[in-house]
This record gives C-alpha cells, structure tokens and sequence, in this order.
C-alpha cells in the first residue's frame, strides 16, 4: 500500500493562486498545480505548435487543482482542517479529495510517527496513545487532535506556545481566536492561566478542543464556542493568541483592543512571510509590535494596545 497520502483541491480559476499558497504552507517539498485556463496560448508560446491532446482539451477550463503529497509520518487529518480553515477564512469555494489510502488509514497511520514534543522551555506535549515517556520536569499536555489542526509539529503553533509560556501564570486569562485542537487554550491552562475561551468556526475543532480540556482536568476552566473570529467573544483577556491566516488577522486586529487589557499580549501567527510586511503595515494601525519572531517562512507576530490607533486623534 502506498503510505503517501495525496490531497487535491479544485477550485474556480480565479482562487488557484491564493489556494496554491495556501497549499504550500503545508508541505515542504513542493506542490502541483493543474490550470487549464489559458491551455491553447501558453502551448503554443512554449512549444510553438497548435496541435494539443483531444484530453487535454476537454479538461474543464473554469476550475483548477491544487495537489499536495502528505508523508507517512504527518497527519493527512490536521491538513485538511488546515486547508478547510484557511481556505473559509480566504471565502474560497473548494472541493477537497483525499487518496493514496482508506480513510481510516490516514486518519491513524501517522500516529506511530508522533511522539512526545518539547516545546520551549517549559511545556512536553504528549500524544494520549504514548504511555512511555519522560517529562524531564515539564509541564505535560496530553493531546489527541482528532481531525483538527494543533499537533504541535506545525512552525505556526509551536512559534505561539513559545510566547504563551513566558506569560501564562496564575490570575491570568487567554482568549483562543481560531482555537482548532485546542492545544494554545490547554496549554495556557496547564502552564498556570485561570482561564481560558477558545471559539472556531468548525463544530469538529470545538468538541475536540473540549475533550483536550477534559484529558487534561482543565475542562473546567475552559470554554469552547462556535463562531466567527470574536462575535460570541466577551469581556477582555490578559493573553489573546490567533493562530489563523494573514487576512483574517487583519480584520480581527481592527476591534481586538476592545477584549484587551491595557497590559494584554497579542499573540498573531500563521502568517506566511511573504504577507509579513503587509500585516505588520495593517496590524501597527491598532497593535504596538513588540517581537517579532520567524521559523522556516513563518511569522509569529507579538503586540499590545495602543491607546488609540495610529494617526487617531481619540
């Protein structure tokens, strides 16, 4: 059997550029992208002649595929929530096809591949199906991400719980935007935060998220929301983490100061670097960019309030 999982989405011509971006934030070694649309002009620049495969011509020319090739020891699982999230968050229409391997297989195949992660200085993030390990005096979150994006492997979450280990401590509370598995939410909660509120616009990510408090007996200190970004958000937080896509950053930053603190850190990551610049631009409108820190072409931007935004008279 072939342990390699294949991923194809298709999606109307105009998204192809956009969703192969996004794509390849989620594999290393390259994608394949299939677009027909200007299939008779560019055959005939490349290789000067006007006879094309009758196959070929009868591709569908309004829709394009994005394929990408999942290895044996990652989780098929966590890139489709990857690629639904980001891809929802874009308002890109999309069709996702998984093969290579039943489902059921992909679903667990790659589990044998995922032990015990150290993360920063303080934190062990322990897959529930390893029962032999050693925390070496760390703080151990016990995980099972089910079908939603939050292993830990992935450059976004890790470069996040760096910065929620050095602030989470007693009294504090964490606000999750785009909570996925809920590991930020858990993790903030293991390391010494009171409280925590994670919402997601995916049902899935959000019984997952609970049933991660629950293996860890913070469940009663979080609570886990459906919804869009902060519409069924209350109140303020001392630590605000958004682990989600470049645009919706954007958007979310113009009203997060209304949930922070004077003191609150701003945790924004998911954010490819080839937007650094234009986020950095939109985000300091409203946020004081205090770190920056970047990982294998991702940006993990930190923030607090500013009195008023930038150029504001108020």
């Amino acid at each position: 059997m072939n342990d390699w999982t294949e991923i194809k989405i298709t999606v109307p011509n105009k998204f192809i550029d956009t969703a192969g971006d996004i794509a390849q934030m989620c594999v290393p070694y390259g994608i394949y992208i299939e677009d027909y649309s200007m299939l008779e002009q560019e055959v005939e620049e490349i290789a000067h002649i006007d006879l094309i495969d009758e196959d070929l011509l009868a591709k569908d020319r309004t829709k394009g595929a994005v394929h990408i090739y999942i290895s044996p020891e990652e989780n098929p699982a966590e890139a489709v929530s990857f690629l639904k999230e980001r891809y929802n968050d874009e308002g890109i229409v999309y069709e996702i096809e998984v093969s290579g391997c039943a489902e059921e297989d992909w679903i667990n195949n790659w589990k044998q591949y995922f032990n015990p992660i150290e993360v920063g200085e303080k934190l062990l993030i322990r897959p529930t199906w390893r029962s032999e390990y050693d925390p070496k005096g760390r703080a151990v979150l016990n995980l099972d991400p089910g079908l939603a994006f939050g292993t830990g492997g992935h450059e976004t979450t890790r470069l996040v719980l760096s910065v929620i280990e050095k602030y989470a401590g007693n009294g504090k509370t964490f606000l999750d935007v785009g909570c996925g598995s809920g590991i930020l939410s858990v993790a903030a909660l293991v390391l010494g935060c009171d409280k925590a509120f994670g919402v997601d616009i995916d049902e899935m990510a959000v019984k997952t998220a609970r049933e991660n408090a629950e293996l860890n007996n913070v469940s009663d200190r979080f609570t886990a929301v459906c919804g869009n970004l902060t519409d069924k958000v209350d109140g303020t937080y001392d630590i605000i983490a958004a682990n989600i896509v470049a645009d919706a950053i954007i958007m979310l930053t113009k009203d997060i100061r209304k949930f922070m603190n004077d003191d609150t850190i701003y945790i924004m990551s998911g954010i490819i670097d080839t937007r650094k610049d234009e986020v950095i631009s939109e985000v300091s409108k409203y946020i004081e960019i205090t770190n920056i820190i970047e990982e294998n072409g991702w940006v993990c931007l930190c923030g607090q309030r500013r009195v008023a935004p930038a150029g504001s008279s108020r």
